[in-house]
């Protein structure tokens, strides 16, 4: 908290100083945000509007969307599938799975193999050619995530990896089709940029579906 907020850690400080502090530092974090998703764009705006339309081309033909990460990134994956499941209005609703989804799978895979395979088994069951695996991560080392990205290349599906920092193991893997990284050291700010992310690759596959 104190590294965050250092200007809550003095109890005798002004309020109106306090306050003044936690404007300036509100600010500053939105500034940062703001310039990052540009940098993102302009980076990787071509890329994220081809690899929409690479996913609308895979629900065309009867793709599902496979989302899975673990911890933040676990209820980013849910949130993202829940964007294609329920659009709401009159957007037309995409077939999605949130691979954390299911408590009883996870537990039974990480209690009687191991947690390195809790999506890379679900992949094995439920993945075909058509589908498409988006796998989040802020730490980008995580095995269970290059292990289901290997079941997933191999298995023809299109795989799109959303990173933090410089990629980490996830930038050296072979069987990510599309990823996207945010070069930030904060992981607040590489989860807000991600969110950025893959809100604009729905957004774009639905546009892409109405051509």
């Amino acid at each position: 908290m104190s590294a965050l907020y250092p200007f809550l850690r003095n109890a005798d400080a002004d309020l109106d100083a306090v306050l003044a502090e936690v404007r300036e530092s509100t600010a500053a974090k939105v500034a940062e945000i703001i310039a990052l998703r540009a940098a993102v764009v302009e980076r990787d705006g071509a890329r994220i509007t081809r690899c929409a339309g690479e996913m609308a081309g895979r629900f065309a033909r009867g793709g599902r969307l496979l989302a899975f990460g673990n911890g933040g990134s676990s209820t980013d994956a849910q949130d993202m599938a829940s964007l294609f499941l329920c659009p709401g209005g009159a957007h037309r609703p995409l077939p999605a799975f949130g691979l954390t989804n299911d408590i009883a799978v996870i537990t039974a895979l990480s209690n009687d193999i191991g947690f390195d395979v809790v999506f890379s088994r679900q992949i094995a069951a439920f993945g075909r050619p058509e589908d498409v695996a988006v796998g989040l991560s802020t730490s980008d080392n995580s095995a269970n995530l290059l292990r289901a990205f290997d079941e997933a290349h191999g298995r023809g599906m299109l795989t799109v990896g959303i990173a933090g920092y410089d990629g980490g193991k996830m930038a050296e893997h072979d069987g990510i089709g599309y990823l996207f990284t945010i070069p930030s050291p904060s992981v607040h700010r590489v989860q807000e940029a991600q969110t950025t992310v893959y809100h604009a690759l729905w957004e774009l596959t639905l546009a892409a579906l109405l051509r």
